[in-house]
């Protein structure tokens, strides 16, 4: 970053809450239709040119756009863009030459949604290759396109489409299929969230690997069998390419995955395995000279993942990172094939690592209390593009050198409307958990914040889901839109938490609710310390872990004057099998209800019930697979069962992922709602409650 955008960044930091209010307003839920998305950054080879993706909210359809943008990564230019606004575009990929950009859009009167453009200055129409039917990897040198993929519909299919319906292994009969319109299952699964009910299991086609020549013609069919073949990567040379097949992929229940990786000779077609030694293999990248594939390696379900090496040829394997506690993605070779990079969360920042292929210590290339997204090394490896967002700033995109040196910022799209509506920013903290574990903390100051005086502000309490994933340093609109409100608010990565090392992550299995819920009144008694906090006036929230913590949290302490939680687990029976994750708690709580009962009781919310006299606001997704609505009428019942005071928000055509990447409208409808109901329970910093009384 050049020196006039540190002393900005600076600046911007060091504003008081007293200022913003002086020159601008608090966030509102409105806001987020303003907010501009910028994601997947591509670099080209030479890396002068980075393609992204730009998503804006269309208000009066309620939709999402996208399109793919261009920037040189001099800063010689404004962005544009690059394909055209009438239709949707994502997932850039840029040929070896650079003369090609792959993407994915659905267009009326396509069968296929890959596209291909000319980067060239003349450009031209967006057209299609025949025989590519998935987005495709271009061959090191540029001729061939490499995809993996399920076939084509059988015609069985399209003239009898109660076949994708009904298992084709099941012992009922009706008198008229053609007239049954429901579902027939003899196996696992029958659900998943965004997806609704799926095809019997039986009926699935795997996803094999084709090649078609870059001017299109029938493609040729590498792979066969029962198995998938995922994550293709080619060789150096165009002549092989390795990819990762999972034996369990089949199997009705799968308690453990199996990813491993094999080698495919493609002139031969011949398939051999690599052996590596860990129960699961994944992500391979081949190393420039073609002699070595790094890839992610783990024993297993809850075990720590790593870099790994091992020769292409097959041989020793090598951990790379067995010393080093955090949990490795994608890794990518220079181009003189010293270095490994590769990405991580450590703490509540993302950013990007490097260790060396010949041994040696872990590094971290990337810095600041930021997340980055979309790591993308050039072809040249000297430049590295991704989107980077903080507290106060949404996602833009930057350009570094990967050798070190000043980043470049290419993107401002939401410089407008921020200063108009400047972000609050928030203070670190840590606090020594039970058994000396340290949680990182961050407190929002609540807008229009006045020291001294004894002015007191009501503070909110935010959960994160998972439980392994974390909060961090990222642009939270619903945390902007509460602290807007004139709260303190309080977010804390408690045990269970992703970022602080496989040990941390992993640290609340089989207790639920334990240690964790210690974590967090711990956490908001630290924030009550630093002065400022009308104790009188708390709020807790959370969302799906967080919903049920937030559960779990009223269940067991009375010292918040409202909740709110969204697509929650109340009752953990009730939850099993009507899940499409039911394997999180046969691995959390050591075994299904039937083999580990008293986990199931005990660490349901449902069970404090009668402890309960926190008004409470229910959010809830019709279509939620993950955490089925179910869970939020038996709370919402038993609360009004009970006199609690209650409102339930059933929210139709949303999934679990509502509050992040549900519907627009509904979106923000569920922000506004919060508001409004923490504003009537605690007020706001200057206005007080009007249920004063009424608990």
């Amino acid at each position: 970053m050049n020196s006039r955008l540190l002393w900005i960044a600076a600046a911007i930091g060091l504003l008081t809450a007293d200022r913003l209010t002086a020159q601008t307003r608090p966030f509102q839920a409105t806001d987020y239709y303003k907010m501009t998305f910028v994601g997947d950054p591509a670099l080209s080879p030479d890396g002068r040119r980075a393609a992204f993706t730009v998503t804006t909210i269309v208000e009066d359809k309620d939709r999402r756009h996208s399109e793919i943008w261009m920037a040189p990564t001099d800063g010689s230019g404004q962005p544009y863009r690059f394909t055209s606004p009438s239709f949707e575009a994502s997932a850039p990929t840029w040929s070896p030459d650079g003369a090609l950009l792959a993407f994915t859009s659905r267009r009326e009167g396509a069968d296929d949604d890959v596209w291909f453009l000319r980067t060239g200055p003349f450009g031209g129409e967006a057209y299609q290759v025949a025989g590519v039917h998935a987005l495709p990897r271009f061959s090191p040198d540029g001729r061939q396109l490499l995809y993996a993929w399920r076939g084509k519909d059988a015609d069985s299919l399209k003239q009898q489409p109660w076949r994708d319906r009904v298992s084709p292994i099941a012992v009922t009969r009706g008198p008229d299929l053609k007239r049954f319109d429901g579902r027939v299952y003899t196996s696992l699964p029958f659900l998943a969230d965004e997806r609704g009910l799926v095809p019997p299991r039986e009926t699935r086609r795997p996803a094999h690997l084709y090649l078609v020549g870059l001017d299109g013609g029938t493609p040729q069919l590498l792979t066969e069998g029962d198995l998938s073949q995922n994550q293709p990567a080619w060789s150096p040379d165009g002549k092989q390419v390795a990819f990762v097949q999972d034996s369990t992929e089949p199997d009705e229940i799968r308690r453990q995955v199996h990813p491993q990786i094999y080698v495919l000779t493609v002139a031969g077609k011949t398939i051999r395995r690599i052996e590596s030694g860990f129960a699961e293999s994944q992500a391979p990248d081949w190393s420039p000279d073609g002699k070595t594939i790094a890839f992610i390696c783990s024993k297993g379900r809850g075990e720590e993942n790593d870099v790994c090496i091992v020769p292409a040829a097959g041989g020793t394997v090598r951990n790379l990172t067995t010393a080093w506690s955090l949990d490795p993605q994608d890794p990518s070779w220079s181009p003189d094939g010293k270095t490994i990079y590769f990405a991580a969360e450590t703490r509540g920042n993302v950013h990007l690592f490097a260790v060396p292929a010949a041994g040696g210590a872990v590094r971290q290339v990337t810095q600041g209390e930021r997340t980055l997204r979309g790591l993308a090394l050039s072809g040249d490896g000297r430049t590295v593009a991704y989107t980077a967002s903080d507290v106060t700033h949404p996602a833009e995109l930057f350009v570094a050198p990967v050798a070190g040196g000043a980043e470049r910022r290419l993107t401002s799209f939401n410089d407008t409307w921020l200063g108009q509506v400047p972000a609050i920013p928030a203070d670190t903290f840590w606090i020594t958990g039970v058994g000396g574990l340290k949680v990182e903390c961050w407190l929002m100051k609540p807008y229009g914040w006045q020291s001294g005086a004894g002015r007191k502000y009501p503070l909110v309490l935010t959960i994160h889901g998972g439980p392994h994933s974390n909060y961090g340093n990222i642009f939270f609109p619903e945390f902007q839109m509460l602290a807007g409100q004139g709260y303190w608010v309080l977010f804390t990565n408690p045990r269970g938490s992703s970022g602080y090392g496989n040990a941390f992550t992993f640290a609340t299995r089989g207790r639920w609710g334990m240690e964790d819920y210690q974590d967090l009144m711990q956490g908001v008694d630290a924030a009550i310390s630093r002065g400022g906090v009308d104790t009188t006036r708390m709020a807790v929230l959370g969302g799906s872990y967080g919903g049920f913590m937030t559960n779990w949290v009223v269940g067991h302490t009375n010292r918040f004057a409202v909740a709110e939680t969204d697509r929650s687990i109340f009752n953990w029976y009730s939850w099993y099998g009507s899940s499409d994750a039911q394997g999180l708690t046969d691995y959390e709580f050591a075994g299904e209800p039937w083999e580990n009962d008293s986990l199931y009781r005990v660490l349901s919310p449902m069970a404090f019930t009668k402890n309960i006299r926190t008004p409470m606001l229910i959010v809830h997704s019709e279509d939620d697979r993950r955490t089925p609505i179910t869970n939020a009428e038996q709370l919402f019942v038993t609360l009004r069962e009970r006199g609690i005071p209650a409102e339930f928000v059933r929210y139709p055509r949303s999934f679990h992922g509502l509050s992040r990447t549900g519907p627009p409208w509904l979106l923000v409808d569920r922000l506004e709602r919060i508001r409004t109901w923490f504003a009537h329970w605690l007020g706001t910093g200057t206005e007080p409650p009007r249920a004063v009384g009424s608990r």
